[in-house]
């Protein structure tokens, strides 16, 4: 197995299976959304996109944000900790970053797209292991590298073992290279992050979920992601 790691989307290489991160916040959302019982995720890139969707659906719990504030008319924003108990069966999500990164992984005909974060960190590398070679693809912070998603990576990279790419063997001695997980999420030096409070603890937490978020299909522009 060769194991592969894309900084930011536009790097991606076609494998197997690719894993997508945003560990602050999106994949780490969608994963504790999933594990609390919404049955589904709808990943769109846009809110006009997810507005209408919602309007066609009926019935479906809008969340996310732009620049880690919450969209005005939202029920929710990108916080996991606001998904710890479900507000319905479908959630509908727009992100910065980590929406469309996963987007991105379904257009590019990966066989398997997973989502990852550290909340589910063993649960999505056995998933992951096995089925040939893997890509890790980190959604990165606007088209630009983000040092938290590299360290997640990394610490996905040393889980799975197997054949390193450079960028892999990268990501996995950044990981190495923080004494904590809350160490390699703050690190930063992105603004943003003064704006998301306990998020950055909450995120930090390894191996909490046993859920693995997955692409099952694209519903028009969304992608559907199921356990």
């Amino acid at each position: 197995m060769r194991v592969h790691v894309a900084f930011t989307p536009t790097e991606a290489e076609r494998a197997p299976t690719a894993i997508v991160v945003d560990v602050l916040r999106a994949t780490s959302t969608i994963a504790q959304a999933l594990a609390s019982g919404y049955r589904r995720v709808l990943c769109c890139a846009e809110v006009d996109e997810a507005l209408a969707l919602r309007d066609s659906l009926g019935e479906a719990v809008l969340g996310g944000e732009r620049k880690a504030v919450a969209i005005p008319g939202f029920d929710l924003g990108n916080s996991p900790r606001e998904y710890v108990e479900p507000r319905g069966e479908t959630l509908i999500l727009t992100t910065t970053n980590g929406t469309r990164a996963i987007l991105s992984a379904a257009a590019a005909g990966a066989e398997t797209v997973l989502v990852g974060s550290l909340l589910n960190l063993e649960a999505v590398a056995v998933a992951a292991a096995g089925g040939g070679d893997v890509e890790v693809v980190c959604a990165g912070l606007q088209g630009r590298f983000a040092i938290e998603d590299a360290y997640c990576a990394g610490r996905i990279v040393e889980l799975l073992g197997g054949e390193r790419s450079d960028p892999a063997e990268a990501a996995f001695r950044l990981a190495r290279s923080f004494g904590s997980a809350v160490e390699g999420l703050s690190a930063s030096e992105n603004p943003e992050h003064a704006r998301l409070g306990e998020d950055i603890a909450f995120c930090a937490r390894e191996s909490v979920l046993d859920v693995v978020p997955r692409l099952a299909r694209m519903e028009g522009s969304a992608a559907e992601i199921v356990s």
